[in-house]
């Protein structure tokens, strides 16, 4: 037996569901969809582990605790993600609503509360805003992207996405004030 969402959960889809359908335009753009998919993959793992690994290159002192502290961060973050992706059960917009088109990639699962993706782009914003600003530049424009190719490509919802970043901005700070 499928568990249901609760009801909160179905007004809120509907509500959402008429803006959706007005983005959902701009996806007929190639290279918008195009990049859209790239920016979804990317906040897939490769930029974050890429960002963990770099952190003894950007910081020579105390570079492996931040690899640490980063690591640890993300994979507390995972656990509770996972547990309330499994006991809250949105479906995807792709999946409750017909004509919403979708990455080209399956989906990990069918649920869509909260954004895992805009969840880590956000934390390692905030995390690398603490220890290298300077890469800000770079690294809040991929994570704008990030979470609009999730709503963009029918995977999320808006406030699946809002939740992430608030998630990712608790996660971040949380982790600063624990290492501070």
């Amino acid at each position: 037996m499928k568990p249901h969402p609760p009801a909160v959960f179905e007004r809120l889809d509907l509500l959402e569901w008429q803006l959706c359908r007005r983005l959902a335009g701009f996806n007929v753009h190639p290279s918008w969809l195009a990049l859209l998919r790239l920016s979804s993959k990317l906040g897939d793992w490769p930029l974050w582990v890429a960002l963990i690994l770099a952190q003894p290159l950007l910081h020579p002192v105390g570079g492996g605790q931040r690899m640490a502290q980063y690591t640890a961060t993300a994979v507390v973050a995972i656990g509770l993600y996972r547990v309330l992706k499994t006991r809250l059960c949105r479906e995807r917009p792709f999946i409750t609503f017909r004509g919403i088109i979708r990455c080209s990639e399956p989906a990990r699962d069918r649920y869509s509360f909260p954004s895992g993706h805009t969840m880590h782009a956000v934390l390692f914003c905030v995390m690398t805003a603490a220890h290298a600003p300077w890469l800000l530049p770079w690294l809040v424009p991929l994570a704008l992207l990030i979470a609009v190719s999730r709503v963009g490509l029918g995977l999320h919802y808006i406030s699946d996405v809002l939740a992430g970043a608030l998630l990712g901005m608790g996660f971040a700070l949380a982790s600063l004030q624990l290492a501070g």
